[in-house]
Parts: structure tokens; C-alpha cells; sequence
């Protein structure tokens, strides 16, 4: 299966990075398996760090090996169980020191306001769940823990922008 991971550099060997914000899954190395996800991706880091470059790197993520040796969470769609685990990692309260690898739907703006509504108790659990599932989300696969990166290779990396 082949995942993508946008950003401002090409990551050869895939690694953990540790970020200053807190993330939906936590911490690791996040891919997705939508590559127009990842360009975004590389658009926000670029405009975040100013920097003009924006890089997709590609892998192969052996899911099917990695499901029968590793602890792996997987959320197919935007549910109570997705929306606990997001708004718990969002808020300092890591929920994936338990996984190896965690799958499921980006919190990304247009969701992530949902779910800041949903915290800050403007939505209920009920009505931020039906208006999650009415949105177009992709999937997002973090690689939590070393032991992890093992399943994903690299293949290679484009430059979309910037010098």
C-alpha cells in the first residue's frame, strides 16, 4: 500500500518527529494515503517555517505484516470512538502510547473546527459526529513507535514548489 508525506524536506528513512503542537494521533511519523492530502500538507509546512519548498515523499507501507506483529488502532470513519481519541491527543491527554499505529480520518481544518466546538462544549458528542460525517475526510496512518517504522519503506520524493 502506498502512503505519502508531505511536507518541507524529503524524510529518507521515515522517523519519529516530535512536534510542538499536539496532533490528532499524538506523536510519530504521519502519512496518508491520499496524495493531494499530502500536498497540502507540504503547502501548510512551507507557510508555516516560510520557506517556499514543498516536498512529497512516497512509501510502502506493508499494512498487512505490520496488522499480525504490531498493536494497531485503526477508526474507518469519524465516530464517538474517533472524536474521544482525537479531542483526548488534541488536549495533552496521549491516548496512543497503547499503539504502534494509529489509521483513521484527519482532523484537518474544516474538521478540526468541529471538533474545537465539540471541546469547548458549543456541540454535543451527537451533533459534532453528524456534522463529521457529512465532510469528505482522508485517512492518515501515524507511525507511533520505532519498532513501527519498519513497515514503511521509502520509494522516493517529488519537489511540488519552491527552491
Amino acid at each position: 500500500m502506498i502512503t505519502y508525506h508531505g511536507g518541507a524536506v524529503p524524510v529518507e528513512p521515515p522517523k519519529i518527529m516530535p512536534s510542538e503542537r499536539k496532533l490528532d494521533f499524538g506523536e510519530g511519523f504521519y502519512t496518508t494515503y491520499n496524495r493531494e492530502q499530502a500536498i497540502r500538507w507540504s503547502e501548510r509546512v512551507a507557510a508555516r517555517r516560510k520557506t517556499g519548498v514543498r516536498i512529497v515523499t512516497e512509501y510502502e507501507f506493508d499494512l498487512e505484516t505490520a496488522e499480525m506483529e504490531l498493536q494497531i488502532i485503526r477508526f474507518d470513519k469519524p465516530d464517538e470512538a474517533w472524536l474521544d481519541f482525537v479531542s483526548a491527543n488534541r488536549n495533552g491527554r496521549a491516548l496512543t502510547e497503547s499503539y504502534d499505529i494509529v489509521i483513521g480520518p484527519v482532523a484537518d481544518d474544516a474538521v478540526y473546527m468541529t471538533v474545537l466546538l465539540y471541546e469547548q462544549g458549543v456541540l454535543d458528542k451527537d451533533t459534532a459526529i453528524r456534522q463529521l460525517k457529512v465532510q469528505e475526510l482522508f485517512s492518515q496512518v501515524l507511525f507511533h513507535t520505532e519498532k513501527s517504522l519498519r513497515f514503511c519503506r521509502y520509494i522516493r520524493h517529488e519537489t511540488i514548489g519552491g527552491n
